[in-house]
């Protein structure tokens, strides 16, 4: 049975018996029918006009644009927390991410500048492939004529990330006749997965996950730095360094603008769906990191580290199709310009490293992201302006508006090591592994496609093949487990946005329901000794 998509019904969701079909995001069609309309959505059975208007005309009351970037603005933040994927680095994670204290290379502009000390002169570049897949499967509040409330599941949808290999390149210069000074400057990618959702099903009808996120497609962010280290006694490493947070970034994601007190509809009509876009581009947000490295014996190095966080004032523009209903027959957008401000959290990290053999290291390590200071998300429209739609004075501006957002600190632990094992004077080879454990910094309540993460369990497995004195191959595979989260429909508070609707009017969550998340990295690269 076909629904107001205006399309085929497509696989039924389960639970909603014999002949149910999509209806809004795949609500049965039958309860829908029977007056069962989603918790809180305010809708009612039926596709009739209130008080004769015409053509699904409606008043607005002005205020409810509010909504507008609200709509755009919550898929941005909530990614902000989805940027790091895993540990980046290719010889460092095929440790498990432990190498806080073993820092010696270039990868320690990461990890722990002091470690550029041992690095020396050198140069390093290596790439990984972020390989993030999830399935949603989401599941609504419904509620019948009789007033009972029961729980409908809805088709699954599945999102991945696009191939886009995540680079370190990075160069460090050793100075002093006793080589106490290094300078490094490097180029890093934040360990990022660019995610994907499809707009519809294979049959044609609104894929539940449009709400959340549709594409990040066009983003890109790099970190480019300068950092120094320095020995001052032989047991004792400082190091330092400035960097900078820069690039684009690009989210697409719809929102639903059907007034469900002035029209009985669907709640989720994709007539009234509208395709928004938000563009950050010329991001700059400086920050810097520090860190230390002891060694009171030769087999033993301590060593602590931290990244301050990063501050975001950046150019946006704002984007949006307009919905096919009607109400919006005259309607357009002029204006486009905004500010995005929004804080990213800060990173200490404190390792311990033994050397039990000449050829055997083992750290474990810890790490604290400080993502409660990711408090809220301000956006400061200053050329944005909606014209001619029906019920609203003409031309509405959008105020500022500011979004909170309720993120906790999120803790890891990480064990791994290496064992080099030498084939003569001029060839060794370096077996690595690693385990780690790490909490999720966001609370089931405010989890959606766009921000799926879970506590897990990631091991991973290196090899480093050394030819000769001074070039070094590495390679890595990292796997992730435990990548399954529950969201209650009555624990969701993500919400579908509607300009639509009262401020006061209750609104339906569009994050409840089950979480699978698949995460693999592949990593290859080089260190040469100058």
């Amino acid at each position: 049975m076909g629904g107001p998509h205006g399309g085929g019904g497509g696989r039924p969701a389960r639970g909603a018996g014999a002949g149910g079909g999509p209806l809004g995001e795949g609500l049965p069609a039958h309860l829908l029918r029977a007056g069962v309309v989603p918790v809180g959505s305010g809708a009612r059975s039926g596709a009739v006009l209130r008080g004769g208007e015409q053509g699904g005309r409606c008043e607005v009351k002005t205020s409810r644009f509010l909504f507008l970037l609200t709509a755009l603005v919550f898929p941005l933040l909530a990614s902000a927390s989805g940027l790091y994927v895993g540990d980046r680095g290719v010889r460092s994670l095929g440790r498990g991410g432990a190498f806080v204290a073993g820092a010696d290379d270039l990868g320690a502009l990461w990890y722990n500048p002091a470690g550029l000390v041992d690095a020396g002169s050198s140069v390093l570049l290596d790439g990984s492939w972020v390989r993030f897949s999830t399935d949603f499967t989401r599941r609504v509040l419904v509620t019948n004529s009789a007033g009972a409330t029961q729980t409908s599941e809805l088709p699954s949808v599945s999102g991945s990330s696009e191939f886009l290999p995540i680079p370190t390149i990075a160069g460090s210069w050793v100075f002093g006749e006793r080589k106490q000074l290094v300078v490094a400057a490097g180029v890093l990618a934040p360990q990022m997965a660019v995610m994907s959702y499809p707009l519809t099903l294979d049959d044609g009808s609104p894929a539940p996950s449009r709400y959340s996120l549709v594409s990040l497609e066009g983003s890109l962010l790099v970190i480019p730095g300068v950092s120094a280290a320095y020995r001052p006694f032989d047991f004792l490493q400082l190091g330092a360094g400035v960097n900078v947070l820069t690039g684009n970034f690009v989210t697409r994601t719809v929102f639903n603008t059907s007034p469900p007190e002035r029209l009985l509809s669907a709640p989720e009509d994709p007539s009234y769906d509208a395709l928004a876009e938000l563009k950050a581009t010329g991001l700059l947000a400086p920050s810097a990191s520090f860190g230390a490295i002891v060694s009171p014996a030769k087999w033993l190095r301590v060593g602590v580290s931290g990244q301050l966080g990063y501050t975001l004032d950046a150019p946006a523009t704002v984007r949006v199709r307009l919905p096919s209903a009607a109400v919006f027959d005259q309607a357009r957008q002029e204006g486009d310009s905004a500010r995005l401000k929004l804080k990213l959290p800060a990173i200490l990290r404190a390792g311990i490293e033994v050397r039990p053999l000449e050829a055997l290291r083992v750290e474990l390590g810890y790490a604290r992201e400080l993502w409660s200071s990711h408090e809220s998300i301000d956006i400061v429209a200053e050329d944005v302006r909606i014209y001619d739609v029906s019920g609203i004075p003409s031309p509405f501006t959008v105020p500022t508006i500011s979004i909170p957002r309720r993120f906790k600190d999120s803790q890891s632990f990480r064990l791994g090591g290496e064992y080099s094992l030498s084939v003569g004077s001029s060839f060794a080879v370096e077996v690595r592994a690693g385990l780690s454990y790490e909490q999720s910094a966001i609370p089931a309540a405010y989890l959606a496609p766009l921000t799926v993460d879970t506590d897990k369990v990631t091991g991973s497995v290196g090899l480093g093949l050394r030819l000769g004195q001074r070039l070094r191959l590495d390679a890595v595979y990292s796997q992730a487990f435990g990548g399954q989260r529950e969201v209650s429909p009555s624990e969701a508070a993500v919400p579908r946005i509607n300009p639509m609707a009262d401020e006061d009017a209750p609104v339906s969550p569009v994050n409840g329901g089950s979480y699978q998340v698949r995460t693999s990295i592949l990593g290859f690269g080089f260190r040469y000794q100058l």
